[in-house]
């Protein structure tokens, strides 16, 4: 070997190194900064991976109404007024009536009603109007946790700022982590 393709094996080298102490500083610093969402992240994915597989502790089980025929069916606001009614009259009466949304499954035989503020969850027999069941859906709650929108929640805004904010900057840091881990890896294992 010449002493000049060792000084430029050298140089490369150093070159190497600089950079890998680079990435390492990148690394290192993300995570620090990041480790309690990172942590909140996948604790949070990991309950909704299994939130149908919990045994109804996480996601209500769907439960089945008497018809699955949906003209044999109540109407839709006639639905809705008996979920209003067993939500105050069972459950509590000072909790809000609005909606998120109205999850119907005609091969059930059921509507689920979902109420914006509280994660309460209603199933009716859709045929009869009788509550089937009435509980919380923790996973609608983690998700909100999961994906940053529960900070919208609490400070009101309208239009999922803060979401926006906190999905954009998880993913990015995420993609910088995984990056500059890939790039350690690679970086140490040549020779």
């Amino acid at each position: 070997m010449t002493l000049k393709s060792h000084s430029k094996r050298n140089k490369s080298g150093r070159k190497q190194i600089k950079f890998i102490a680079l990435y390492r500083k990148i690394h290192r610093i993300t995570g620090l900064y990041l480790l309690l969402f990172l942590l909140v992240i996948s604790i949070t994915g990991l309950m909704l991976g299994w939130k149908k597989h919990s045994g109804g502790l996480l996601l209500p089980e769907t439960k089945a109404g008497t018809s699955s025929n949906l003209s044999e069916w109540l109407p839709l606001d006639s639905l809705q007024n008996l979920a209003v009614k067993y939500l105050h009259d069972s459950i509590s009466p000072a909790l809000s009536s609005e909606l998120d949304r109205i999850d119907i499954r005609p091969d059930k035989g059921l509507v689920k009603f979902i109420f914006k503020k509280h994660y309460t969850d209603l199933q009716l027999d859709a045929a009869t109007g009788k509550l089937l069941h009435a509980g919380k859906r923790h996973s609608d709650m983690i998700e909100n946790i999961h994906d940053g929108s529960i900070l919208d929640k609490f400070a009101g805004t309208s239009n999922g700022q803060i979401k926006l904010f906190y999905t954009s900057t998880m993913g990015i840091a995420l993609l910088l982590f995984t990056l500059t881990g890939f790039l350690i890896w690679y970086g140490t294992g040549k020779k």
